[in-house]
């Protein structure tokens, strides 16, 4: 099938867009207002977008607590969404009044960041410390009128929970970090799901030569 995206005439009975655009990391978000409320919420639209520095980026459908928290104090944490913090991140997830903190809501723990103020999830396993880059309204189109905004951390501080380094190197299995599909289907990383496969190099001959082993090499 086709469709027009801009008139989203898909026919179906729910528009499977977020279901094709998949597996999209949760940028669970902790913010603190300038009153010292703490905010905590999940957003389907994240992702990591540069490194040296780091960045990441999320979007944010209107002007939501963690929106109206991060362009009052410039800060903000992304803590990574586990299976085993599924029911919590969740829980984090109910529509609430404003100044009502999320943390205690979903039991979850806010302890101190090491360079903000904004808190961070104590049980996660992993959390960007970021101040923000830039926030960016994204143009309507079609029938649609303006309603999103795209958020750009710097990341200045990462945690990591030392149970999941092993040998250098971030056991991702271990960690099982989730993702969000379409509809109300998520996904986890697993041993059984995880493979590795080096880049292919270009031979004498200008053709490809594909390495189908992983030698244990990072090129």
């Amino acid at each position: 099938m086709f469709y027009d995206a801009l008139e989203n005439k898909h026919g179906l009975p729910h528009d499977p867009f977020k279901a094709l655009a998949v597996p999209r990391p949760i940028g669970w978000i902790s913010t603190v207002s300038k009153s010292g409320v703490a905010n905590l919420a999940p957003y389907s639209f994240f992702n990591a977008v540069a490194e040296k520095p780091h960045y990441v980026v999320f979007g944010s459908g209107g002007i939501k607590d963690s929106l109206a928290n991060i362009e009052e104090t410039q800060e903000f944490v992304c803590n990574i969404a586990t299976y085993d913090l599924r029911h919590q991140m969740n829980a984090s997830s109910a529509t609430v009044p404003r100044g009502v903190d999320e943390f205690p809501l979903a039991g979850l723990t806010a302890v101190k960041s090491n360079l903000i103020k904004a808190p961070r999830v104590k049980e996660a396993a992993a959390a960007f410390e970021c101040r923000l880059h830039q926030v960016i309204p994204l143009p309507g189109a079609g029938r649609y009128r303006q309603s999103y905004f795209l958020v750009i951390g710097l990341v200045v501080g990462i945690h990591i929970d030392d149970k999941y380094i092993k040998d250098g190197l971030i056991d991702t299995a271990s960690m099982q970090p989730i993702a969000r599909l379409g509809y109300m289907d998520y996904a986890v990383v697993t041993p059984e799901t995880i493979f590795s496969i080096n880049r292919p190099e270009v031979g004498p001959d200008g053709k490809l030569v594909q390495a189908t082993d992983w030698d244990g090499k990072y090129r």
